[in-house]
């Protein structure tokens, strides 16, 4: 069998994961699970917990690991991790039960959820669901990417042709942006803005086509390898780019779960101008405080 074909094996058992979680994450969203709506189970330092986080979680852990025993796959979910130490295995699952939990609790509808398997510290299977728009996007290395729907339809995927950074759109967060962030976005010259809650759903409408670019920048805080790992795979498998700002590919699983300074998302066409520009502003905010 080969690697690919292997691989592609794998995306559909974790696709059907997927679906799963999501379908648990709108029974919550919509107070219809069993154990209350929105209770807050728990505050950690990196925001609330939510009872549905913990359900999605519980669900993916014992899907995958009935099929990817623990001797072979290692697990890091945000719901779990613990220490500061790699994961020994070289196959390692990496999950997000619920992205954007603050979206969640605030009714947004814009949450999502990620699943990614990484070899050996980069991602060869992943998915991204978005529950409320009832859909899955999946891709695994050298495979594409694809969309499915609630009716079961699945489409490949790829990003826009777009190729001048003053066509570009940019998509961000209505909140969580500091002031350094704020002026690095305010000083590069694209098109427009689009608004959106979780990575996940960033990455989404690059795929979309309705975006081109998503800007991560660390601050006090940073933000950590469940969120990135599979939304970076559906964006590179569907014709995207997703680089530190010096063109270094973000690797998964070093110990230390925080993906520390730039990190630029996007269609790909200007990708190195962009990362350059952004190092070249970020230089001079820095300078000038």
């Amino acid at each position: 069998m080969t690697q690919t074909k292997k691989l592609e094996e794998i995306e559909v058992i974790a696709r059907s994961v997927g679906w799963g979680a999501s379908k648990i994450l709108r029974s919550y969203y919509r107070g219809e699970a069993n154990q209350g709506d929105l209770e807050i189970n728990e505050n950690k330092k990196d925001g609330p917990v939510t009872a549905a986080d913990l359900a999605a979680n519980y669900y993916i852990l014992e899907k995958l690991q009935a099929v990817f025993p623990e001797d072979t796959f290692g697990y890091l979910s945000e719901e779990t991790h613990k220490g500061t130490d790699p994961i020994p295995q070289d196959w390692v699952w990496i999950i997000d039960p619920l992205d954007g939990t603050r979206d969640f609790i605030d009714k947004t509808g814009e949450y999502a959820l990620h699943i990614a398997l990484a070899y050996q510290g980069r991602p060869v299977v992943a998915v991204v669901a978005i529950p409320e728009a009832e859909k899955v996007y999946f891709a695994s290395k050298n495979h594409g990417t694809f969309v499915e729907n609630a009716d079961g339809q699945i489409t490949p995927i790829k990003v826009s042709k777009r190729d001048h950074i003053g066509d570009l759109f940019l998509v961000v967060s209505r909140t969580h942006r500091d002031a350094r962030f704020q002026a690095l976005i305010d000083a590069l010259p694209l098109k427009d803005r689009n608004y959106m809650g979780s990575v996940g759903g960033k990455i989404s409408t690059i795929l979309e086509q309705k975006s081109d670019v998503y800007i991560s920048l660390s601050g006090k805080s940073a933000a950590k390898d469940w969120d990135f790992a599979a939304p970076e795979l559906i964006l590179t498998e569907a014709g995207g780019k997703f680089t530190h700002f010096n063109g270094d590919p973000l690797i998964y699983n070093r110990g230390d779960v925080r993906q520390w300074g730039g990190l630029m998302a996007s269609n790909g066409h200007c990708h190195e101008a962009l990362c350059q520009q952004a190092t070249e502003i970020l230089a001079k905010i820095d300078a000038n405080n």
